[in-house]
């Protein structure tokens, strides 16, 4: 156990305000603490991580010029919540935007990359006079796509739709497996048959419902951003609204690690695995309850709130008292994908390809090892010198779990031979790295939101007990800080 911060565990100087466990010190829990720390002045903070450091999926590293993101890369700015953070810890300077010479992206199809057709976001076609020149969809899914402004909306009270149900109900077959699939499923990980829209994509349903169709509805709002002289944002997954800081993520984690040091009442304890929480009560019934945390070769902590920011199937083994059985049921019914990012550096004239874009996505029916590829270098200037080029492949997900089976090296050698046979990869990368997340991506199946707000009332049993991360309301970074910020405005509103 490494600790730093003031000595949180001598009880010797009188405390005045809220004492507060944050368990797990990923993106979430850092938010976390910096909200209770920035909003009240009295409460005391102990950030308990069971790893040697924070920041959790979020990790830069540099070497030969490269700077390399071993987990996410960017986070998009149409939430507050990465915009924000950075702005509390003044790193709102160092925030830049994607290189707009190569916003586009593209799409295997039988075998070969090509364009997403331009304005084509997710799923809403911004500009479908474009879908009838794209070699993606025949002739026949390209009518098929089109005759979705035509096709009347689902009317009343519906129960939750998955993503797959409602692209072929408006759009058709072709445009999900081409197009829809892949793109989502570079996000979300997932299988579009099992992926709840209302907890994923709302949107395209209050488009449906509000315009009676998803094309009239984008073009409604292609219309209204003119009228404001907005930019396009080109085509994918709405890469114009994406950014990161100069230096990486990493340096967000930097950020707010060095605002939270700062402060007398922040704690931070690394290599602190949690074993266990007990909830007490005082036997009169006149406090409010109090809560133990227990980790190896610590004392029994006592706190007046706990954050918990892990994933809910390892949230539900800390719950292990009886009194939790129900709520660590219903954490543990949330289903995660596990899966590998294979980060490589090439000089980009190893390529026939001219990696013009910011990466590729590959459909499932295409019968490839791997999910995309995403090119990192041309996504954000300085993440390579100039000639070269930093690849991150993503392998496994829902739909592929078994390719995780194999060994680094297994996965490194297979992802080789997909971006050779794909992009003319012609000798070997410089340098290559794989990094594997078990478990790691929460699936939002059909009916997240049911779950979710089961989850939230068997929680609120539990006064004091604050449940915050990626798997419940947004897998993105802006969504995991806002988790952590509700989480700590719950502990300052004392429920």
């Amino acid at each position: 156990m490494t600790t730093t911060g003031p000595e949180t565990r001598s009880h010797q100087r009188e405390r005045k305000g809220r004492r507060v466990a944050v368990i797990g010190g990923g993106i979430t829990g850092l938010s976390a603490a910096q909200r209770l720390i920035s909003t009240d002045p009295m409460a005391e903070v102990v950030i308990l991580e069971s790893t040697e450091r924070f920041g959790g999926i979020i990790r830069t590293e540099h070497g030969h010029g490269f700077l390399m993101e071993l987990g996410p890369d960017s986070f998009i700015t149409n939430k507050p919540g990465g915009i924000q953070l950075c702005e509390e810890v003044g790193l709102a300077d160092e925030l830049i935007p994607t290189d707009a010479e190569f916003r586009r992206s593209l799409v295997l199809r039988n075998g070969k990359p090509r364009l997403v057709p331009e304005g084509f976001m997710l799923m809403a076609p911004a500009k479908p006079w474009k879908i009838a020149t794209t070699p993606v969809l025949s002739v026949a899914g390209k009518i098929r796509l089109l005759r979705e402004a035509f096709i009347r909306p689902k009317t009343g009270e519906e129960e939750d739709e998955s993503l797959a149900g409602f692209v072929r109900r408006r759009f058709g077959r072709q445009t999900l497996e081409r197009l829809v699939q892949p793109l989502v499923g570079g996000i979300y990980t997932s299988d579009p048959e099992k992926l709840s829209l209302k907890a994923t994509l709302p949107r395209f349903i209050d488009m449906e419902q509000q315009y009676g169709s998803v094309i009239r509805a984008t073009l409604a709002e292609q219309r209204q951003k003119k009228g404001r002289g907005e930019a396009d944002s080109g085509s994918g997954a709405r890469y114009g609204l994406f950014a990161a800081p100069r230096n990486g993520l990493g340096s967000l984690v930097d950020g707010v690690l060095e605002w939270l040091r700062g402060s007398e009442r922040v704690c931070f304890c690394s290599n602190t695995p949690v074993s266990g929480l007990t909830q007490t009560s005082a036997e009169d019934g006149t406090a409010a309850p109090s809560w133990a945390v227990s980790a190896p070769d610590v004392p029994d902590e006592i706190f007046d709130d706990v954050i918990l920011t892990l994933s809910t199937h390892k949230a539900a083994d800390l719950l292990n008292d009886e009194s939790f059985s129900e709520l660590a049921q219903s954490l543990r019914e949330i289903e995660y994908a596990s899966s590998a990012i294979v980060v490589t550096t090439h000089k980009l004239s190893d390529f026939r390809h001219s990696l013009d874009a910011f990466g590729l996505v590959v459909p499932a029916i295409e019968n490839r090892r791997i999910l995309a590829v995403s090119f990192t270098s041309r996504k954000f200037p300085g993440r390579a010198p100039a000639g070269h080029v930093l690849l991150r492949t993503f392998v496994g997900g829902a739909m592929q779990p078994e390719l995780l089976e194999h060994s680094d090296a297994e996965i490194t050698q297979f992802v080789h031979q997909e971006l050779s046979a794909i992009l003319g990869m012609n000798a070997a990368p410089s340098f290559s790295q794989v990094v594997r997340y078990q478990r790691a991506m929460p699936q939002y199946h059909v009916g997240h939101l049911a779950r979710v707000a089961e989850i939230e009332r068997l929680s609120d049993e539990h006064r004091g007990l604050h449940l915050a991360g990626s798997a419940y309301f947004g897998v993105g970074l802006p969504d995991s800080i806002a988790s952590g910020w509700l989480a700590a405005d719950r502990v300052l509103q004392g429920v």
